[in-house]
Formats: structure tokens, sequence, C-alpha cells
């Protein structure tokens, strides 16, 4: 089969964990000091902090905004189409959701759904960069600003930037925009550390209670000899990033740009020849941002015929996340979203990895073309 997924794992990997490994020192060190300044060089932004995953990133964040009090009717208004791992951490700090619905033409956030739905109650808005393809965060403040006027507060925002390594908006990486914004290292993502995650913080204050709320509320700085006499203001979590998972982050690093640009020309190929192709519908694509085509999302007609053909051909396909309002979990959030409903049972990704020869690209073209 042709994967839809594939870690990409640098062969210098295991040489840098072995290193770790015989270090004496495995947990939150150097190594993830390291990662980090490595990781704000290439992102333009040194407000940030590793953490073991996106999940507790998004927690976080919410955390940080919020003071983990949810009670008063507390909302955060989210799209339902992304992983679970998005909208759980909301209901984990006592937060009440409230479905976005979703643009048919880019499978992101409907801003002009969210500008109807915020209100006094709203308390953080996450936007999911779909497939890595960029939400419009021009109209995004300009819906913030209005909501300013209208409400006297302005919601912060929280990027989920878990499919979007590398993507751009108006020619900067995302994570500076003005918003908090959360990335993805786990195993299948453009960086793998293995697993983990990473918050970019708009300002040095939320940045510092972000470094200390990872571990606890503590600061290692000033308890660098574990004296742990200095006192914690505000509690904490154990959501730091150990030096294991930033050696493998290291070494992933060096190839993350030349994998990425191979996503981004087997996506330019498919956008070419899958054009035309009767009952297929391709996502928007706008001059002002770059996605990252962590995965290739497509609509099509009769998908339960297509994935089979595919099947058939040796081609992995899948819808890869279910739209999250359908779950038991979170039925009393239910709400009318008819932008999801014409398009939730038509997504279907397929493969777009930098794994992909020229033989793999022209047997999916192909076969799609043949017909399902």
């Amino acid at each position: 089969m042709i994967p839809l997924f594939k870690v990409a794992m640098s062969g210098a990997a295991p040489a840098l964990v072995e290193k770790v490994l015989t270090s004496g020192f495995i947990g939150q060190g150097p190594k993830v000091d390291e990662f980090e300044s490595a990781l704000a060089a290439r992102i333009g932004n040194p407000k940030l902090a590793t953490v073991n995953s996106a999940t507790s990133g998004l927690h976080l964040a919410l955390h940080l905004v919020t003071g983990g009090v949810g009670g008063e009717g507390g909302e955060v208004l989210t799209t339902p189409m992304t992983c679970s791992a998005t909208n759980w951490p909301v209901l984990a700090n006592g937060l009440r959701l409230r479905w976005v619905d979703v643009d048919p033409a880019n499978l992101n956030m409907d801003l002009d759904d969210l500008a109807r739905k915020i209100t006094p109650r709203t308390r953080a808005i996450i936007v999911v960069h779909w497939a890595g393809y960029p939400v419009d965060l021009r109209r995004l403040a300009e819906v913030l600003d209005q909501a300013e006027k209208v409400h006297g507060v302005r919601p912060v925002v929280i990027e989920d930037c878990a499919h979007a390594w590398g993507a751009t908006f108006d020619g900067r990486h995302l994570g500076n925009h003005g918003n908090i914004s959360v990335f993805s290292f786990q195993a299948i993502k453009h960086l793998t550390a293995g697993d983990g995650g990473l918050v970019v913080l708009p300002d040095k204050e939320l940045a510092r209670r972000a470094r200390l709320l990872r571990w606890y509320g503590i600061d290692r700085e000033t308890n660098a000899r574990f004296s742990f006499l200095n006192d914690i203001p505000e509690f904490g979590f154990k959501f730091h990033m150990n030096d294991i998972n930033a050696s493998i982050g290291m070494a992933n690093l060096d190839h993350v740009d030349e994998n990425l640009a191979k996503h981004r020309r087997n996506a330019a190929y498919f956008d070419a020849e899958l054009a035309d192709v009767p009952g297929l519908e391709l996502t928007e694509r706008a001059p002002d941002r770059e996605s990252s085509f962590w995965i290739y999302t497509i609509k099509v007609d009769d998908r339960d015929g297509f994935m089979r053909r595919l099947e058939e051909a040796g081609i992995m396909a899948s819808q890869v996340h279910e739209r999250n309002d359908v779950y038991t979990t979170v039925r009393e959030y239910a709400a009318l979203l008819p932008g999801l409903d014409s398009v939730s049972t038509r997504m279907v990704s397929i493969p777009v990895g930098w794994w992909l020869t020229e033989e793999d690209r022209g047997h999916i073209v192909s076969t799609i073309k043949a017909g399902w």
C-alpha cells in the first residue's frame, strides 16, 4: 500500500538519543533549551515553551487565558472538524464548547459564523489550520475588532497548528500574528520529536507563565539546586518536554524543510492533475498563505466507493478525523452547522507526503481519473 502517513526520522536521531540516555540526565535539561532556541530561530519568535504534547499545549494555553475557571457560562468558540485533541482541553478546563460552522471551500472555521457567535460569554476562540492551510488571519482580526467594539472585550485566539508546521500567512510563519499558537511534534507530523508540542506566545508575560506552569509552577532557574524553598504563586502541571524528545526533534529539524518542500510539490502536482475530475472538488488556494499540506484533503462524491477503489489499487485514503460534534460526550453542545454538513461526508485525504515517488503520484492520479 502507498501509505497515508510515515514517520520522518533522521538517521542522526539514534546517536543523539543514546548520548542523552548515557548522560545521566534525561528530563527537561540542556537539550530542551537547545531545541527551544532552534525553534525560536526557525519560527522567528523567541516567546515559546515546549511541552510534552500539543494537547497539553492547548490545555496550558486555555488555562493561561481563562485561569482554569470555566464557571458562569464561560464558552470557547471552536470548530468540530478537527481531532478531538483540539476540543477535549476545553472541557478539561471546565469551559463550555460552542461550535462554529466550517467554510466548505477551505474546511477551516467559517469566520462569518464566528462573528455572529461571539458574545460576552466568549472566553477564547480556537481555530484549526486544517491540513496546514492557514485560516484567514487578517479577516479574523477584523472579526475581533468588531467584537471588541460591540462587547467591550476581545477574546484571545488560540491557533491549533498541529497540521501546519512551516505554513505561512502574509509571508510570516504561523506563530507571529498576535495569537497563541500550538504546534504538534507527534509521531507522524512534519517535524516529530517522537511526541511533544510547542506553545508560541504573543507577549513575554504569557511566555514566562507558560514556562512556569508547564512544570508545576516552579521556577526552575531560581530552584536550580532543587531546594524548592521559593514560593509557588500559581499552580501548574507536568507538561514539560524531556531531553530525549528534544534530541529527536533536533535531529529532525535538519530535514524538515526538505520534506515540507516535497509535500508542497506533490500537492501542486495533484492540484494540476485533479482539477477537472468529475465528482471531485479541490479545496481553496489563496495567494496570501502557503499551506504545509500535512494532508491533502479533497471532496468527493460517494466517498465510500472512492476509498474502496483506492484500497483496491493499493493506495491508503482516510477521512483522518471525525467531526467532534457527533460524540456522546459533547451531545449537549449540538448546533446547526450547514456548512460542515455539506462537506463532512465528502472529505477524504490521499497520500501527499515526502515518501511519494513519481510512480506513486502517477498511480494515484490515474486511479482517481479512472473513476470509482
